[in-house]
């Protein structure tokens, strides 16, 4: 009874905040045959009053089942470079499937000892699985991991645009797409919303169904209950800053010490990426 009242009070804190991006998202949707997660990072307001641009910087989750037809909006979305988050295995089993002449960036730090079904299935029943991933376990790996999306940013050609993803474009992927936002002044509660907002684009990707009922079978928790413990969830997103801001006082001083990111290239950013 307990567990139940848990999983409410969950949904009942998200829905809200999940609800309000999502009425806004008609401008940041790409329709996508073979993707579930694709879209657009820009579009919301700065502490500033200014507004983080469309149509230059895209998150999604896999892209290994883009059709055809997929490819061409690809392309006319303008889209040269792709930044994986994914580990080396991870991608090799679901090779990106990309127009020619793309330039595709592999970043797989954290991603390469990440836990299969087995270990997340151990991990979901003795303890919340998420909160390693966004704390104090996973700060060694922030860094490498998203440096090379931050200098692309800075590079990327004014005609051109940018796609980073993972596999679920959710925990890896919401990660940069919050540490995106919150360099350019996007206001917490904002970076928030567009962070759970994967719950809902991700409800009717097949895979991510399958795999919550075989670790329903393997740990011996209901469904919903894998589902209470897998949802994307503020707190997350605000134990991923916390732990940033205790180690270096401020997430510009780890994009100063981590990416070589300092004062100069953040107003480069914001430049390029606000108007």
């Amino acid at each position: 009874m307990k567990k139940t009242i848990s999983i409410a009070a969950l949904l009942m804190l998200i829905t809200p905040m999940m609800n309000a991006q999502i009425s806004d998202s008609l401008r940041r949707i790409v329709k996508m045959e073979g993707a579930y997660n694709f879209r657009d990072a820009g579009g919301y307001k700065t502490a500033d009053g200014k507004e983080v641009v469309l149509g230059k910087v895209y998150r999604s989750d896999a892209i290994n089942r883009l059709s055809d037809k997929d490819l061409v909006t690809f392309k006319n979305h303008k889209i040269k470079t792709v930044v994986d988050f994914r580990g080396t295995e991870e991608a090799k089993k679901a090779m990106d499937r990309l127009p020619e002449n793309t330039n595709y960036l592999l970043c797989p730090a954290g991603s390469e000892n990440l836990p299969n079904v087995q270990d997340m299935a151990k991990l979901l029943k003795n303890k919340n699985f998420l909160a390693g991933m966004y704390g104090e376990e996973g700060l060694p790996y922030f860094g490498e991991r998203y440096r090379a999306l931050f200098v692309q940013l800075l590079t990327l050609k004014p005609d051109e645009a940018l796609l980073y993803h993972c596999t679920g474009g959710r925990d890896r992927t919401g990660m940069a797409s919050a540490l995106f936002l919150k360099i350019l002044g996007v206001p917490q509660d904002v970076i928030e919303s567009d962070y759970v907002a994967s719950n809902f684009y991700l409800a009717k990707n097949p895979t991510l169904h399958q795999m919550y009922s075989g670790l329903s079978k393997m740990s011996g928790l209901s469904d919903n209950q894998i589902k209470a413990e897998m949802e994307l969830r503020p707190e997350l997103i605000r134990s991923f800053f916390a732990a940033i801001t205790k180690k270096y006082g401020s997430i510009e001083n780890f994009f100063q010490v981590e990416m070589g990111i300092g004062p100069r290239e953040i107003a480069v950013l914001k430049q390029k990426y606000t108007k």
